[in-house]
């Protein structure tokens, strides 16, 4: 079955964005993340599903620094949904 994502917009300052990334990251399903400032995008960084811990700081760390020098910047996450499930009627 193929995989569909979608894609949530975070808007916050400073510390409380990092907090929500942070939230957002340990639910999982993240595959990607985007730094935006206006309509231009400053930066993308993909996250693959199985990464944890230590593997998933520099990516923050970055996130961090890029959001402390800009400042007024929105996040969008992309998740993967998982297929929806079909519902089968038994043959007569």
């Amino acid at each position: 079955m193929t995989e569909k994502t979608c894609w949530e917009s975070v808007k916050a300052e400073g510390g409380a964005l990092m907090d929500k990334l942070a939230a957002i990251v340990r639910e999982g399903n993240i595959r990607r993340v985007r730094v935006r400032q206006g309509e231009r995008v400053i930066a993308e960084f993909p996250l693959t599903a199985g990464v944890v811990g230590a593997l998933l700081a520099p990516a923050l760390a970055g996130i961090a620094a890029i959001v402390a020098l800009v400042g007024d910047c929105t996040l969008e996450v992309e998740r993967e949904t998982p297929p929806a499930e079909t519902s089968k009627t038994p043959a007569a």
